[in-house]
Parts: C-alpha cells; structure tokens; sequence
C-alpha cells in the first residue's frame, strides 16, 4: 500500500486537499482528529498525561484542552513531552488503521507531518501551501481566534519554506489556483500505471 502524507500551515487547505483525495477513492486518517480522540481513550496518554500535569487535566468530560493547551503553548519542553506521549500512539492507530485499508493507496493529514516524524512511515509527502495572508484570514474566520493568536501558533510550527523544501509535490491554495486539477495530477504523476 502506497502511503501519502499530507501537510501545511494552519488555514492552508490541507482538510480540503484531503476531502478532494476522499472522492478519488483514497481513504484519509486525520491524524488531529484521531489524536483528539486518543487522548481521551488511551489508558496510556491517559496515565502519562496524569503524570506530567496531574489527574485534574482530565474532567468528567474528557481532556481539559484550554489547560493542556496553556501548559504546552507557554513550554516548549512540556510540548516535547506530550508529543513524545502521543505521537506513539497516533503511529500505532495509524498502522493498525491502514491494515483495514482495502485500497491501493492511504493518506494521513497532519499539520506536523515532518515535525512529528510521520513522514517516515510515508512513501510521498504533499504539501499544501497558502500564503500567509491567506491562512491568517481563512483561520481567523473559521476558528475565530485573533490574528495575534494564530501567529503563536503557527510559530510553534515548522516554517512553510521548510516544509516545500522537504515535501515530494506542493499544491498551492492561494484562492485562485483550482485545486482538482492539482489534486488529479499529483495523483497521475504518483500513481498512475
């Protein structure tokens, strides 16, 4: 099976791409999603959560995510330690997610695809890319968070220079360039027969 790994900024459009990949029949994980859904159901992050930050990071509803978010935007070092926490995990659903795959070729989307170290257990890494200008008002209007906000956040995120250097194809989403025909001849270019 054929794995393509699918990465950019905050408000680059990967969720789009990754939907568009959907229709040509090519079965996505969200690795944000599943993290999410890890965090709450991994007796392991669990514990290891409850180790680092104490057992009240979890309420009755699951993962406090404002005060995991505080303690790990503020430390870079506490984000290495949940990264370290989760990522295993998110590797293994991963794995175990693609074994129930039927199809030639799988995605994962994920924000930090190289940071996580995700792009080693892909074959292709795309990348999509917006400019700045355009991240910043597409995810200030979706998340409704101010421009001060996502500016920290993508700060905490590999620079999109960077990213383009490493990734195997870029599909850009400036807003005028369609997207389809990109997203169809990435897939002609890497896997057609």
């Amino acid at each position: 099976m054929i794995r393509i790994g699918i990465t950019g900024g905050i408000g680059s459009g990967k969720s789009v791409v990754a939907r568009l990949l959907t229709l040509f029949g090519v079965p996505v994980y969200i690795a944000d999603e599943e993290s999410k859904r890890l965090t709450n159901t991994s007796p392991l992050i669990r514990e290891g959560l409850c180790t680092l930050f104490g057992p009240s990071i979890y309420t009755e509803e699951g993962l406090d995510k404002s005060r995991l978010a505080a303690a790990i935007f503020s430390d870079r070092e506490n984000l290495g330690r949940v990264n370290r926490l989760i990522h295993p995990v998110v590797h293994q659903d991963f794995e175990a997610w693609c074994c129930r795959q039927s199809s030639s070729c799988c995605a994962l989307e994920s924000a930090i695809l190289f940071e996580s170290g995700f792009d080693r257990v892909v074959d292709v890494r795309l990348m999509v890319y917006a400019p700045l200008d355009v991240r910043l008002r597409r995810a200030m209007l979706r998340d409704q968070v101010s421009r001060e906000a996502l500016l920290r956040r993508i700060q905490n995120q590999m620079p999109d220079e960077e990213k383009r250097r490493l990734a195997d194809y870029v599909i850009i989403n400036d807003g005028h360039a369609a997207l389809l025909p990109q997203v169809e001849q990435f897939l002609q270019m890497f896997f057609s027969t």
